[in-house]
Formats: C-alpha cells, sequence, structure tokens
C-alpha cells in the first residue's frame, strides 16, 4: 500500500516559521514528525517511544488498534501546524482514514499536547489524540445500518421470493478467545461453489471492527434436510448460530430471479463498489445484474465505546441509499404451467413465453439444465421450426404459398444433401402444404430461388441474429451468410451453423402472430429498454405465413398441439439431429402462438413437443375427453389459480440463500 511520508522540507509552512524555527535544537517538530511516520507506516512501538504519561505498550496497543477497529484500508497523517509556549507545545494534525475501496474516506484533524523532555521533545499520551472526542477506556467501533434487501416481484407487483428456514452463523466479537483461530477454522470448514472458499483476512477484519458484544452474522445457510455443514460449524469454537426464516428461494424461474452469495473476489469485478469481499450479493439473474438496486447501500456510523461495548459517541456517519424492488414481467398464472409442462420431460428442456403485442416475456423455465438459462440464452440448431423464416424468404420473394412443389425423401442441392425428417417422401403439392409436414427438400429446392442475402435478410426482420440489448442476458442466434445454392438449402432447412435461443424463436413466432417484431424484455421497474427496434412486418406476406403455421397445427407435423384452449393454436414443430462436439445430439421443438401469447420449446432429445405444447397450453390439466390426453404420470394441475405467495416483499439485511455447500455471507461493510 502506498504510504505518503513527511518531509521535513516542509516544516517551513507546517510550523509557520522561518526556516531556521524549523531546524532549531529545541524544535518540537521533529517529535511530532516521528511520531506521526511511525504511526502512519504502522511502527507502533517507535510511536510509542515518543509518548510520555503512560505505559508504552498500552500506547501502542491504542495506536494499533485503530486501523483494526475500523477495518481500515489505509491511514494517513498530515501535520499542520505547531504552537510553542516555553516548555510546552500544541501540534495540530490531520487524519484521513480509508474505511473501503471507493468510499468517501473519514477525514478530520486533531491534536497533541508535548512537553520538553531534557534535550528533546515528548507527547503527552491522551486517547484524544487519536479522536478529540475518545476518552480514556473507550474504542472505535463501526456500526454498520443494512437496509433489508428489495424483493424481485411479478408483473403484478408480488414477490416471487419464498421464505425458507436458515441459520445465522455469526459470533460475538468480545466474546473470541482467539478471533483469527476461529475465523481461520470457519473458512477451513466451509466451500463454496467452484472451489471458492470464504476470504479469513476480510473476515477476520470485519470481527475486529465491530462492537464487541453484538452479534455479528457471519454466514447465512438455508437449511437443507441431510446437510452436515453446520453440525461440522459447530464444532468451531466461537461460533454462534440463530434460526430464522428468510424470503430468500425463487418460488420459480430461479435461472431469471437469480440467487445470492458470498462476495469472492471474481464476482466482485461484476457489481464493483461499495461492495467488498465478505458481503452478501446477487451472484446470479437480476440479483446479480440488479444488485445496487435491490441491496441498496449500507448506513455506516463510526462510533465511541465504553468497554462494556456501549456506544458513547456517534463520531461520523455515512447516509446510505434505500433498496427498490425489481418488477419483472413474468407472469405467475403462466409460469407454474410452464413449469408442469416441463416437470415430467425426462431430457433437459426449456421453454419461453411472449406476449406478442408488447414483447413482455411471461415465463421462462428451465428443466434439469443443471442451473444454465437454455431458454435465454440456449445454442440449438432449429432444423424444421426455422421453416417459417425460409417461408417469408419465399413469400417476400415472389414465390406464393400455392406454388407446386415436390417433396422426395432426400434431395441433392448444391452438392448438399438434405433429407425430410420422417425419412420419407410426401406427395406433390403446394407449398402451404408442404410446410406443414415439414418437408426440407421442398424448401431447399426452393432456396436456390431466392438472392443471396434473402434467408439472413428474412431472419433479421424476426430478430435472429441481431444485438438487442437490454438488461438480462440472451442469445438472438446466429445466421450464416449463403454464397451458394447448397448453403442456401442447409440455411433454409435451419442447418449449416444456424442457432438459435427458445427466447429467439418466441419472439420470432410473436412476430408472425402480431405482425410486428418486437425485442423481448423481461423488467418493467426498473424499464427494460433494449437497443433493438421494433419492425413493421408486410402484412400480405405474414397473413400467408399465418394462415401456413396454422396448418402446420391443424391437419400437418405439430397436430398434437391442436388443442382448444384460450385460442386457435399456431405453430411449427421439428426434430433436429446434429453434432456437437464429436458427439450426436437431438433436439425437439415447438415455436407457435395463438391470440395471447407466443412460446417456444426446446427439448434435449427426442420427443414430440408438440404434446408439451398442448399441455402447456391446457394448464397441465387433464385435457377434455375429444382432445389429446397429457403424458402419463401427469398430476392435475389448477389452471390458472395462483400458487401461494412468498412471506412479504422485504429481506432481512443481508440473508441469503445456501444450500450447505453454498454459503453466503452477511453484508457488514463500510462506504
Amino acid at each position: 500500500m502506498a504510504r505518503r511520508t513527511i518531509s521535513a522540507g516542509a516544516c517551513v509552512v507546517l510550523v509557520g516559521g522561518s526556516a531556521s524555527a524549523c531546524f532549531a535544537e529545541q524544535s518540537a517538530m521533529p517529535a511530532v514528525r516521528d511520531f506521526l511516520v511511525a504511526w502512519e507506516v504502522g511502527n507502533y512501538p517507535a510511536a510509542a517511544g515518543h509518548t510520555m504519561g503512560a505505559d508504552q505498550g498500552q500506547v501502542a496497543a491504542a495506536l494499533g488498534g485503530v486501523r483494526s477497529q475500523l477495518d481500515a484500508a489505509s491511514l494517513k497523517l498530515d501535520m499542520l501546524k505547531i504552537v510553542k509556549k516555553g516548555d510546552t507545545a500544541t501540534a495540530q494534525f490531520a487524519v484521513k482514514i480509508d474505511l473501503g475501496e471507493n468510499g468517501e474516506p473519514w477525514t478530520y484533524n486533531s491534536s497533541m499536547n508535548l512537553r520538553r523532555a531534557g534535550s528533546g521533545w515528548k507527547i503527552e499520551w491522551d486517547p484524544s489524540i487519536i479522536h478529540p472526542s475518545l476518552k480514556q477506556g473507550q474504542r472505535l467501533a463501526v456500526v454498520t445500518r443494512v437496509p433489508s434487501r428489495s424483493p424481485i416481484q411479478d408483473q403484478n407487483a408480488k414477490t416471487v421470493l419464498r421464505s425458507v428456514p436458515a441459520d445465522l452463523v455469526g459470533v460475538v466479537p468480545g466474546e473470541l478467545k482467539d478471533p483469527k483461530a476461529t475465523i481461520d477454522q470457519m473458512v477451513k470448514t466451509t466451500k463454496i461453489e467452484g472451489g471458492r472458499r470464504l476470504d479469513g483476512e476480510r473476515l477476520l477484519g470485519r470481527v475486529r471492527s465491530a462492537p464487541p458484544q453484538k452479534f455479528l452474522p457471519l454466514l447465512t445457510l438455508e437449511r437443507s434436510s441431510g446437510d452436515k455443514l453446520i453440525e461440522r460449524l459447530k464444532q468451531v469454537d466461537g461460533l454462534r448460530f440463530q434460526v430464522v426464516r428468510i424470503p430468500i428461494q425463487p418460488q420459480f424461474a430461479p435461472e431469471v430471479v437469480g440467487r445470492l452469495g458470498a462476495a469472492t473476489a471474481d464476482r466482485l469485478q461484476q457489481v464493483g463498489a461499495p461492495y467488498q469481499p465478505g458481503d452478501t450479493i446477487g451472484v446470479s439473474g437480476l440479483q446479480l445484474l440488479l444488485q445496487r438496486r435491490l441491496a441498496g447501500t449500507p448506513a455506516i456510523d463510526v462510533v465511541a465505546q465504553d468497554p462494556e461495548g456501549r456506544q458513547v459517541t456517534k463520531l461520523r456517519s455515512w447516509e446510505g441509499h434505500d433498496p427498490a424492488p425489481i418488477v419483472t414481467t413474468l407472469d405467475r398464472r403462466i409460469q407454474p404451467r410452464a413449469d408442469r409442462a416441463l416437470a415430467k420431460v425426462k431430457y433437459p428442456a426449456s421453454l419461453v413465453a411472449v406476449r406478442p403485442g408488447t414483447g413482455d416475456v411471461l415465463a421462462v423455465s428451465n428443466h434439469d439444465t443443471g442451473g444454465r438459462d437454455e431458454a435465454m440464452e440456449g445454442h440449438y440448431p432449429p432444423g424444421m421450426a426455422f421453416s417459417f423464416i425460409t417461408a417469408d424468404a419465399l413469400l417476400q420473394n415472389g414465390v406464393p404459398k400455392s406454388t407446386q412443389v415436390e417433396c422426395p425423401a432426400t434431395a441433392d442441392v448444391g452438392g448438399q444433401t438434405v433429407s425430410n425428417p420422417s425419412g420419407k417422401a410426401a406427395r406433390t403439392g403446394i407449398l402451404e402444404r408442404a410446410f406443414s409436414v415439414n418437408c426440407a427438400t421442398s424448401l431447399a429446392q426452393l432456396a436456390t430461388k431466392l438472392p443471396p442475402q434473402a434467408l439472413s435478410q428474412s431472419a433479421a426482420r424476426f430478430g435472429l441474429g441481431k444485438d438487442w440489448g437490454g438488461i438480462f442476458p440472451s442469445y438472438a442466434g446466429t445466421i450464416p451468410a449463403t454464397a451458394n445454392d447448397g448453403q442456401k438449402a442447409l440455411v433454409a432447412t435451419g442447418q449449416g451453423g444456424v442457432t438459435t435461443s427458445p427466447l429467439a424463436m418466441a419472439a420470432a413466432a410473436a412476430a408472425v402472430s402480431s405482425g410486428v417484431w418486437r425485442p423481448p424484455f423481461i423488467t418493467k421497474d426498473p424499464v427494460d429498454t433494449p437497443s433493438a427496434q421494433a419492425k413493421v412486418l408486410d402484412a400480405v406476406a405474414t397473413g400467408d405465413l399465418k394462415r401456413m403455421v396454422r396448418r402446420s397445427v391443424q391437419s400437418g407435423a405439430a397436430k398434437d398441439a391442436n388443442v382448444d384452449s384460450g385460442g386457435q393454436v399456431s405453430g411449427v414443430s421439428a426434430v433436429v439431429n446434429y453434432q456437437e462436439g464429436g458427439q450426436a445430439k437431438t433436439v425437439s421443438w415447438f415455436v407457435g402462438f395463438r391470440d395471447d401469447m407466443a412460446f417456444a420449446i426446446a427439448v434435449e432429445g427426442k420427443v414430440n413437443a408438440a404434446k408439451i405444447a398442448s399441455t402447456f397450453l391446457n394448464g397441465a390439466q387433464p385435457s377434455a375427453p375429444s382432445t389429446t390426453k397429457p403424458p402419463q404420470g401427469t398430476t392435475p394441475g389448477t389452471g390458472g389459480q395462483r400458487p401461494p405467495n412468498g412471506t412479504g416483499g422485504g429481506q432481512t439485511p443481508g440473508h441469503t440463500p445456501g444450500n450447505g455447500t453454498n454459503p453466503t455471507m452477511q453484508p457488514t461493510r463500510k462506504p
């Protein structure tokens, strides 16, 4: 840490006299200068050696206690002036203490009295040298007032967090026999996901700076059946435990809502000041992206305390900033239906629902994805789920839906072999029918009639491959350029490097439904304003396209989604076999809409995604007798009935989720 030394050359100004006065034999300045330099650089015995009137060991401990009691990042001292009167003198100096990175430092002036001692000068020790208001027997302490973390809410401003039992793990600093040993053992016992460890040095600093007689929470662990971590921590000498219920667990869409955790060094690079190692911060989802809004900033008091730990005097205060909730676009009528629709799927699966008229993301569901938000950020080849983009390109370039086409089982187009997903030929008919039965060979052959940029231009009209901007991470897709007929054939059938996410496909389906592509967004407050602009689609082409995707559900490949549930359903379905990293993979799609909602489903395995769509649209309830039955094992749901709410909006300060292997920490940092 860079330190500023006090140069002898500055004494002319500091003393306020002539240059010769600085170097007079009996000047008090050298004693003051040497005391301040030794104190600043941490040589406390040397600083104490310049004092009189008290045990020098006690003086050294008092001077050294300033850093530890404040958990100070740095201490800087500047001599101001010395007023000499016979055999006594008074020296004034400035103190600047950095209480935390990037925060406003604590600055004040103090003074000391000196007396001539033999051929030199000695400082008359008094605790007021540390701070003018500090008296004998008192110590400094930092009191942090942390606001309750605000909740994340659904579109109707109801919290999406539920209260769960948790254990607060902490200490009463004044009761610790060996604070360092306690913290070291706690850090050794506790592991954070990813192999990270708690910052023991930082925790020790917090313990030393906290009021000695108050319980200081250091970890918050969500209770988990069969978890052994609490039992292991109970073996650590000096730790104390409190049981609480706190609203920390997402009711749904955990990848969007996010979770909280310990502020390790790498996470601090994301959230920045005023947070420090040891704080509790958002580590994923909206909890991370809007950490400062949700957590606010703590109010800090530096106080003087008596030996019993009672506050005597408030020396300095920094006001914090109040937190504010986040209101999302998530709809608690639709989100549970999405979760239930995927619950029985035996493969990783994702579903996104979007409101066509606005771009509001209504539901985000990820099933068995290992915590990855594949719904918003997944990279999947769309295969014939891309067919409505290709159809739009054909319609826009003079190929009507009534065009007569052939549908062989396979076709060689520009040196590329294209096969129908079914592996079979279909009877000759018009483009509209070929589209409805996922005739890849028909689309691949017709694509040769398109200009080189037609497919990428059509994809861009539907938001694919564009940079949307906005608050939440998402993947809009990749659409390779097509320089020849073979490349056109592959891209037209959703292959050849075409990748997209369920969110991007849901937004594209919403554009077919409404006639306007709108960038999807997920927060209403703060207002999420993606940089991408809405785009009005060609009304004639979109009208034809809507009839084509409706026919796919009425009598084509997606007919299992043809349910009577809140409006007419349109969409496309596909199963895509592909290679990734040398491994054979499969993704099954349904992309569609009804009047009030567009959605996309992607399943990492071979399934009938149209049936999953029907389960979603029916609210995970048994269908009417004349329609498709839900998958075996599906439990009858409650339709649009809302699940129980959480327990209010606020959170206990710093309370954070854990699972026994993911401890999180109580925020008590300074500005």
